[in-house]
Formats: C-alpha cells, structure tokens, sequence
C-alpha cells in the first residue's frame, strides 16, 4: 500500500470526488484547509482546491436555507435580546405644511382617524397622531389618552411648524425620492389594488406609480399633500409578486 504521505492532487490513488467525499462527511469540519487533513501534503493547487471546496459549500448552506435566515443575511441575529422585549413599530413621523390639507387627505381619502393632538405653544408646533384605531375606545382623560395613543402599532405623526401654511417662501419638505435620495415611502394595505386606485383617482389624488405601470405590475404609489410617497398594495397582489423573487 503506498505511503500516506505521497498523497497529492495529481495522485490517483485518492481522486477529487473521494476526497471531496471525505471533506462533506458530517464528521469533518464545516470549513477546511488542508493542513486540517494529516495524510495531506498542501501544494499551491491543494490549497486553491480548499478554498474552492469551502465557498462552494458555503454557497451551498445558503441556497438551502429560507432567504431570510442568518445564512443569507449577514449581521442577523435572530436570538433576541430580552432588553427588547416589549418593544414595537410605534410611528413614523411626517413633516408637513399645512395641517388642514393633510388632515383631510389623511383621514377622507386614506381614512385615518386622529388618535392625538398634541400642543407645543411655546415651540410653536403641533403634532397628530393618526392610525387605523377605534378611537370610541379611547379615553377622555388627556393623559390616558395619550398614553392609549402611544400604546398603538404603526401610526402617523404628522409634526406642523406654525406658520409654514401661509408662508410665501416656504418650498416644502425634502420627500426622500429625489436626489440625495434616502427615505422613501410608506405602504398601506387595500382590500383591491385597482379599485382603490380607481378611487383616488376620482378624488384628483396624485400618482407617482399607477397599478400597471413599470415593471412591477399591481402595485401603486400615490402622493400625499406634502409629496410623500405612500405604496399602495392588496395581500393577494403583493403575495404573488413576493413568492416569485
């Protein structure tokens, strides 16, 4: 029998598809290198071998694994920190320009309801809380109130700067679409894609997407007053377009 240590890439006594067999066996390492296998005598082609061997199997693991497990998603940690408990998606917080035009964009054409307001005389602005919540339930006292409303999942602030509405020089609000680029919309969810954009375009809401245009079909974007962008989508639409990518 020849000597283990002979034992080379070019040897025929041991071919790739043995070793690579040896290599993927659930009792070796996950990674390996060749120093890691005593009968083997690194070369400069033994060792790219390994390292073509190990990102394959890397490769591997990865395309096996759902798209949204550690894997496949560098810097995941999926073991929550108990520090987190409690924690949740509470608002998002919009400035605008005149309080009178988006509350009525926010609650007639979207059909939101005004959770809070809150006053801020001496700062001069004024914040409103608006979501997708009962408020027959919530309290009369200010206090609870407020509480009631910060206690509530995904909601709207809209943060007004008294005086903009009726200020000649003002020019808006950077809405994230246009260069430098950086946040971009929010999504609400519609029993009907279509017909809820049928509807909003009889109320004159402004489109940035229609449902059928670009690429991606069957899902829209509208404007709201201060030209933030809002997706607009049906589960039954977007389960499609998310189960095929």
């Amino acid at each position: 029998m020849a000597s283990v240590a002979s034992i080379s890439c070019s040897s025929t006594s041991l071919s790739r598809l043995s070793i690579f067999s040896r290599l993927t066996s659930s009792t070796r390492p996950l990674f390996l290198s060749p120093s890691s296998l005593p009968f083997f005598s690194p070369t400069k082609t033994t060792t790219s071998w390994f390292k073509a061997s190990n990102r394959f199997r890397l490769l591997s693991m990865a395309s096996s694994e759902p798209k949204e497990s550690p894997a496949n998603n560098p810097g995941l940690h999926t073991a929550r920190d108990e520090a987190t408990n409690g924690y949740f998606m509470q608002q998002t917080m919009f400035r605008i320009k005149d309080p009178k035009v988006s509350l009525d964009f926010y609650s007639r054409v979207l059909g939101m309801s005004l959770l809070k307001r809150l006053d801020f005389p001496e700062m001069k602005f004024s914040l409103y809380f608006l979501g997708y919540e009962d408020t027959a339930s919530a309290p009369a006292d200010p206090v609870d109130r407020t509480v009631w409303t910060f206690g509530k999942p995904a909601t709207i602030e809209l943060t007004h700067n008294w005086g903009t509405e009726s200020d000649p020089d003002f020019k808006g609000y950077h809405n994230g679409n246009s260069e430098p680029r950086g946040f971009g919309h929010i999504g609400i969810t519609v029993d009907d894609v279509y017909k809820a954009c049928e509807r909003f375009e009889r109320l004159g809401v402004e489109f940035a997407k229609k449902p059928d245009g670009g690429k991606m079909k069957g899902v829209a974007f509208i404007k709201d007053p201060d030209d933030y962008w809002i997706e607009i989508f049906d589960l039954k639409t977007i389960g499609k377009i998310g189960g095929s990518t």
